[in-house]
């Protein structure tokens, strides 16, 4: 992948255990993603696409190998450093939304500011800023039972960006969406990838979807890389 390795993972490895028995859930995985790039990640269940998205997300720890992010090493950090890491650098979105039911859109949008020590006047002012940026003004104070379920992603969205993090992790992030609101929800991430520099990875099942949009793909199976394609060349 790109020289740069904004992202970079090497013999990455992740072992569960159950009594006795050992799942392999990812093996000997290294990659290298540039700054700026949106990295699509398919594979069928249980190829090890989730596990690598919660390493990635510092949710979980290799059982061997490394994580570099933007030249530092992160897969050693604590949890405490690793909690840090998500507030700061990387955002994460689910195929749950994971909105507060009683919050409105804004609110559930500022919320991660709360953390961050950010003042009521800031947090209301980039909440609704980030709201207007995927196509949300006037849901500010719609609750979730009030939006469909593409709004509901996108207000997950705004949340994710609202600590300004460099990295945009989206786990199935249109697994519970209509094929015409999956693509308007990837075409938001692409667009926020273009507009503001992010670096986006984003795993789905919907291998189509992924090469209309993503700039690489790669595929798992077995966890482990089964091949990598550079779909667009950076400009």
């Amino acid at each position: 992948m790109d020289a740069d390795g904004f992202i970079q993972t090497t013999d990455l490895t992740k072992v569960y255990f159950s009594g006795p028995a050992q799942v392999v859930a990812l093996h000997g995985v290294s990659l290298s993603l540039g700054r700026g790039r949106f990295l699509g990640v398919a594979g069928a269940s249980g190829s090890g696409k989730s596990t690598l998205m919660n390493l990635l997300g510092g949710l979980d720890t290799p059982s061997s190998g490394s994580i570099h992010l933007d030249g530092k090493l992160i897969s050693d950090r604590s949890k405490a450093e690793l909690a840090l890491l998500r507030r700061h650098t990387v955002g994460m979105i689910f195929q749950s939304f994971n909105l507060v039911a009683s919050y409105s859109a804004l609110e559930n949008v500022a919320f991660p500011l709360l953390f961050a020590n950010v003042a009521k006047k800031e947090r209301t002012r980039r909440a609704a800023e980030l709201l207007h940026t995927v196509g949300l003004e006037g849901r500010d104070h719609h609750r979730p039972a009030q939006l469909s379920g593409g709004e509901q992603q996108r207000v997950a969205i705004a949340r994710a960006l609202v600590n300004r993090p460099a990295v945009l992790l989206a786990d199935e992030p249109t697994g519970n969406l209509d094929s015409k609101t999956s693509e308007q929800i990837v075409q938001t991430l692409h667009d926020l990838k273009a507009e503001q520099g992010l670096t986006v990875v984003m795993i789905s099942h919907e291998e189509a979807l992924l090469r209309e949009f993503a700039d690489e793909l790669i595929c798992l199976q077995d966890g482990a890389v089964l091949s990598h394609e550079i779909l667009r060349a950076r400009p």
